[in-house]
């Protein structure tokens, strides 16, 4: 067991990751702000590495605290702009199972983030798989209030060249300041929001 430093848990390494989009891919520019792209991640040793419990109740409860430290650092790397899109993804050193990974995803880890960012109306979408270093993995975005909004489907591709280790398993959140550059493929727009359930 490692020693925890983090609460109950062990980080061994925070990762940031920022992009800014200003033209489409076939050189349009921006119809509105540039896209910026957050992508925070947290690098945790994973107790459950090498064995089956049937009870992870006691990784779950503290993660509360992992939402909170998130939604600060969301906060922190957004700058003051507006976060309207996000989604969240683990990745599990080959030791564990994808479940200790899907362990904080739950509601305890993401309400917190959702508070962060001035609320959330909307389930999160949601990825994992289990890997190595340097394994990519593809985060999806959907817009934070309505799922939807198809101008804010996107996908953030991320890899971290030392994680997560053999015992370890990434936890990893994306945000967007706005959906797709020139998107034009109708539906619930974001301005149409308000008011609306987010979940319909």
């Amino acid at each position: 067991m490692k020693t925890p430093n983090f609460g109950p848990y062990h980080i061994r390494k925070w990762f940031l990751q920022i992009d800014d989009t200003l033209a489409t891919e076939s050189g349009a520019l921006a119809d509105g702000a540039p896209l910026r792209r957050i992508v925070i991640a947290a690098a945790l040793h994973n107790p459950y590495a090498g064995r089956f419990e049937a009870d992870l109740s006691a990784f779950i409860g503290p993660s509360p605290m992992l939402g909170e430290e998130f939604g600060r650092r969301i906060a922190a790397a957004a700058a003051g702009q507006a976060i309207e899109s996000y989604g969240k993804a683990c990745l599990v050193g080959i030791d564990g199972e994808y479940e200790h990974g899907n362990a904080l995803l739950t509601n305890p880890a993401a309400n917190p983030v959702r508070a962060a960012l001035g609320g959330g109306k909307a389930w999160v979408p949601s990825t994992g798989k289990r890997g190595g270093p340097g394994t990519a993995i593809d985060v999806p975005l959907a817009h934070k209030d309505a799922l939807y909004v198809r101008s804010h489907y996107d996908t953030v591709t991320v890899s971290f060249p030392d994680a997560p280790n053999r015992d370890e398993l990434l936890v990893i959140w994306a945000f967007a300041t706005r959906g797709r550059l020139q998107a034009r493929l109708g539906g619930l727009k974001a301005s149409e929001i308000k008011g609306q359930d987010g979940l319909v």
